[in-house]
């Protein structure tokens, strides 16, 4: 059974480079080290290269230049089938994911496929499904369900493989705010388990508010790397990545509070 707090999978990457063709270049030297039980939020414009580069970190992508390292494995001498028992990736379509009849079956692949025994699956499969607010829909068809039931799906049969590593591209795409909610649940609750997420997204509130480090890309580099009190303080960058800084950080702003303001605890201390 894969153990996320027996496996230490730092990822490295070291000054790769990608293109889809000679005129798309998607990535041009990008490094940057993640220590297990991170929370990293790539962030920036559509087509800055995240996607790109988090596709990099379970092989579903090999660099043409440079290299990618997890867990002390070279991502082009593994295949995506055995790095995926290193890092899980809820892709941001679950319609891209989801191939099974029922929830159950769908959440069970990944534990099965990975070698758990009968009771470990049941057991990842359980906790997998309660954390994502899906225990009453396991017999359920994926695709019976709503676009932000089956997004849930997606991240509940990534969960339940156990991975030290979570990749989530785009999480909060359709999710009301007790969706949005339960996703900032799920996020502290796999970094209280040691496990490293990494998430895509637009949604800079849920970004600045839910992970610890915050990497800005734009036309395929990174333009900067830091805790969110830090980087939402970086006006040019966010204007050259097209990225706004959180809104209790607009308001501070406009109130003359200071700058690395994210959340409303600093914003009403601060106030007061």
């Amino acid at each position: 059974m894969q153990d996320a707090g027996q496996t230490a999978v730092d990822i490295i990457v070291d000054q790769i480079t990608f293109a889809y063709s000679p005129e798309v270049v998607a990535l041009k030297d990008v490094s940057l080290a993640i220590s297990q039980g991170e929370t990293l939020a790539i962030i920036g414009e559509n087509g800055a290269g995240k996607s790109t580069l988090a596709k990099h970190l379970n092989g579903l992508l090999r660099p043409d230049q440079g290299t990618v390292t997890v867990g002390g494995w070279d991502t082009r001498q593994h295949s995506p089938a055995g790095l995926a028992a290193r890092v899980g990736f809820a892709f941001q379509n679950p319609d891209d994911q989801l191939f099974k009849r029922s929830v159950y079956a769908e959440v069970a692949f990944g534990p099965q496929n990975l070698g758990f025994s009968e009771e470990e699956v049941e057991t990842a499969v359980s906790e997998a499904l309660a954390i994502t607010g899906l225990s009453e829909d396991m017999e359920t068809h994926p695709h019976d369900l709503h676009s932000s039931q089956r997004r849930m799906v997606a991240l509940a049969a990534t969960l339940a493989m156990r991975t030290p590593v979570v990749v989530i591209d785009e999480p909060t795409i359709g999710q009301d705010a007790a969706g949005v909610q339960r996703l900032s649940n799920i996020v502290a609750q796999l970094k209280r388990d040691g496990r490293s997420v990494i998430a895509i997204s637009h949604n800079i509130d849920f970004c600045a508010l839910n992970f610890e480090r915050i990497l800005v890309m734009a036309h395929g580099r990174i333009l900067s790397d830091g805790p969110p009190q830090v980087i939402f303080t970086q006006n040019d960058i966010l204007q050259e990545a097209h990225v706004e800084p959180p809104q209790i950080n607009r308001l501070a702003r406009e109130l003359g509070l200071g700058e690395g303001i994210i959340d409303s605890a600093a914003f009403l201390s601060v106030l007061k």
